[in-house]
């Protein structure tokens, strides 16, 4: 599992002319059982993405394709997570994710 920080880089002025691409970036993640949550962060920093069911190589390659991070409104950190405990609906969840 992973989580992606997309904080906001030194294009964020450029915020409105990217936005509808991102968003449907976003869209084809979760439609491809990619991502499974994304919003964003407090006080207006940026945002974030939970993923799963994909290598951290072949998520990378994805991350550079969001219009935000191509065209430096966001920078992004991809953090994987190896969670230890969890609740029974959410090991479903990620378990049905599996590459």
């Amino acid at each position: 599992m992973y989580v992606i920080f997309l904080k906001f880089g030194p294009n964020r002025a450029q915020v409105a002319q990217w936005s509808t691409a991102h968003k449907q970036w976003i869209q084809a993640g979760i439609d491809d059982g990619i991502f499974l949550a994304a919003g964003s962060l407090e006080d207006a920093q940026g945002g974030a993405i939970i993923a799963t069911g994909v290598d951290k190589r072949a998520l990378v390659a994805r991350v550079t394709q969001d219009p935000f991070v191509a065209h430096g409104v966001v920078t992004a950190e991809v953090h994987a997570i190896a969670p230890s405990v969890m609740s029974s609906g959410f090991a479903e969840l990620l378990s049905s994710n599996k590459p």
